[in-house]
């Protein structure tokens, strides 16, 4: 074997594709974010959901719930925080939540619908001054 392989796992082909995953077992994961939401005096937030379970990033979070028996966990605890900023809303200062919900995906806008018929009648006189 050539020294310059030696221990280079990926120059002999014995990796995977990344890092291994953080979680292989949904029951665990769910756990650990039930875990999360049992915290005392804590503001939920994504992030801080992610922090807590050990992720590096959202996007990580987010990949898991691609995956289909960590789906319904994932949706489940980002609803959980979608809630929480939903109530803010009906508070005095709202601005905050409406700012994260968008974040998360809500809309603020209005739809007018523009349909409907129109009639134009012309009447041609023929007039000789």
């Amino acid at each position: 074997m050539r020294a310059d392989l030696k221990g280079n796992k990926y120059a002999l082909g014995c990796t995977t594709s990344g890092r291994p995953p953080i979680y292989d077992d949904p029951g665990k994961l769910e756990k650990k974010i039930n875990d999360y939401f049992n915290l005392k005096d804590e503001k939920f937030t994504i992030t801080g959901l992610c922090l807590f379970c050990g992720f590096e990033s959202r996007q990580s979070f987010y990949e898991y719930e691609k995956k289909d028996e960590f789906t319904y966990i994932i949706k489940r605890a980002r609803m959980l925080i979608e809630n929480m900023y939903e109530q803010k809303l009906q508070g005095t200062a709202p601005t905050g939540a409406i700012f994260a919900l968008k974040n998360m995906g809500w809309e603020d806008k209005s739809e007018s619908d523009h349909t409907g018929e129109i009639t134009i009648k012309v009447k041609y006189e023929n007039r000789r001054d």
